[in-house]
Order: C-alpha cells, then structure tokens, then sequence
C-alpha cells in the first residue's frame, strides 16, 4: 500500500473524480423531490369527506375540472368562465386518449355550481364523470 506524490515520473493521472458529480446529482434529487409536490397543487379546495370511495391516484392523463366555494370553474388548474366551460373542456379532451373527467369541488359549493359543470359535461358528450373525495379514515369521527 503506497501512496504516489506525483514526482515518481509515472505521467498525469487520467482518472475521473465522480465525488462532485455525485453530490451534484444528489442536490438535484432532492430540489425535484421538494419542487415536484408543489408544481401539482393547482387549486385549493376542501374536499368532502366520503368513507365509501374508492383510491385513483392522479395522472397526468386525467382532465380535471375544480369547483371553488365562490362558484369558480378551473379546467386542469386554468381558470374559465362558466360560458367558457364547455369549450376548455372540448379542448383538454382533444389530445386525450379517454374521455373520462373528474369533478373536484369544494365542500362549500352550491350544489347549483356542480350541476351547471355536469350539464355542460353532458352536452360536450361525456358520459364517464368522476366525484373526488376525501376518504374518511376507519378512526374519525363525524
């Protein structure tokens, strides 16, 4: 086990050191373990709470249309207009294979709000329409 000085006349060292290039790597890991939670947010809303609901994991896949406790529509996290609804609906089914949407609305929305969403869904032709809740954990109460 010796150790070389460099002045034994052997030539330069043509090893890569990879050490910084590893602690680089890891510094990105870690920025896109905390940044990509963040990028999915969209709108808040406090959804309600059902205990007999199935888990569906969100994808990227999945068209989304939020409901706001004031009454506003969201279309994958882009604000619309009512009037506006059908036709962002139209457009984000367009480059989709399914045609299935999700409802996520807000606890403190008007039932008005929903209905007026799922009559214009129904209009564009959707028949496969989704309800998200929160599922209700075996030891809550309420």
């Amino acid at each position: 086990m010796s150790m070389s000085v460099g002045g034994s006349g052997e030539g330069p060292k043509s090893d890569i050191n990879v050490t910084p290039l590893v602690d680089v790597m890891l510094v990105l890991l870690i920025i896109m373990m905390i940044v990509a939670p963040l990028l999915q947010q969209g709108v808040a809303l406090s959804l309600p709470v059902a205990t007999n609901s199935a888990e569906k994991p969100e994808t990227q896949e999945d068209t989304l249309v939020q409901i706001t406790a004031d009454g506003q529509y969201h279309v994958n996290g882009k604000a619309v207009s009512e009037q506006d609804l059908r036709r962002a609906v139209e457009e984000a089914l367009e480059a989709k294979n399914q045609r299935i949407l999700l409802i996520k609305a807000d606890e403190d929305t008007a039932y008005s709000s929903v209905m007026t969403a799922m009559d214009q869904l129904r209009a564009v032709g959707l028949e496969d329409i989704g309800l998200i809740t929160e599922r209700r954990t075996q030891g809550g109460g309420e």
